[in-house]
């Protein structure tokens, strides 16, 4: 992956991922790879990879790298008999995942997909929620509630959303009304007009906005004009 390292698309990629001082994603460092080309490598190694490749990986401090180390990890869960180890593996992790597409490609794949069938854990979404936890943990907290909002569990996502209509942090207002719009489309549209009807007056505008994208226009200005 060093060898493929591009400076003009590693300066793009800094600025992108708001790398300079006092932005959430301050000292990332890049090589200047694409995602598609990250992937193509990962499958490459998938069969052979194994728990110990993914901790070399995720501790570089190129971003491109670690994210391969967690597109590692996605394989390495797929396979797996113990499942949960994984998780524990993954959550160790989260500190590593310094930043939003760290967080947006992998927490679904992981522990998303795991709490579908283990309810009985789904506490850990609301440990990672915690106000002492990153914002990482917070964004792997919400974006993790892809995969539930997919099967039709639209219940985390409301509760979580709701803790953090407070939360300072504009990333995690984009997560929460990012996903409180997919319960909208797939299904929860009740759910989400009501929590809406709720929130709508305290919401972030920002969380508003992402939330009320897919619906129709009249319903979008009621909401925007109780703010």
């Amino acid at each position: 992956m060093k060898g493929l390292r591009d400076e003009k698309e590693a300066r793009h990629l800094a600025r992108f991922f708001k790398t300079g001082k006092g932005e959430y994603g301050e000292g990332d460092m890049f090589l200047g790879i694409r995602v598609p080309v990250t992937r193509a490598l990962v499958k490459e190694y998938r069969k052979s990879g194994e728990i110990e490749d993914v901790r070399v990986l995720v501790e570089n401090p190129f971003h491109e790298i670690r994210l391969a180390g967690f597109l590692l990890l996605i394989e390495i869960y797929k396979k797996a008999k113990n499942k949960r180890e994984i998780i524990d593996l993954y959550l160790g992790m989260i500190p590593r995942s310094n930043n939003w597409d760290l967080v947006d490609v992998i927490a679904p794949k992981i522990l998303g997909d795991y709490l579908v069938d283990t309810p009985e854990d789904r506490s850990i979404l609301y440990w990672l929620a915690e106000p002492d936890k990153t914002l990482w943990h917070q964004r792997v907290a919400m974006i993790s509630c892809w995969r539930l909002i997919q099967k039709g569990l639209y219940s985390d996502t409301l509760q979580l959303a709701e803790h953090f209509l407070t939360h300072h942090h504009d990333l995690m207002h984009k997560a929460s009304g990012w996903m409180l719009r997919e319960v909208g489309k797939r299904g929860g549209l009740p759910q989400l007009l009501a929590f809406l009807d709720l929130h709508a007056r305290s919401m972030p505008r920002t969380m508003l906005r992402y939330a009320i994208e897919r619906l129709p226009e009249p319903q979008r200005l009621h909401y925007l004009h109780l703010q």
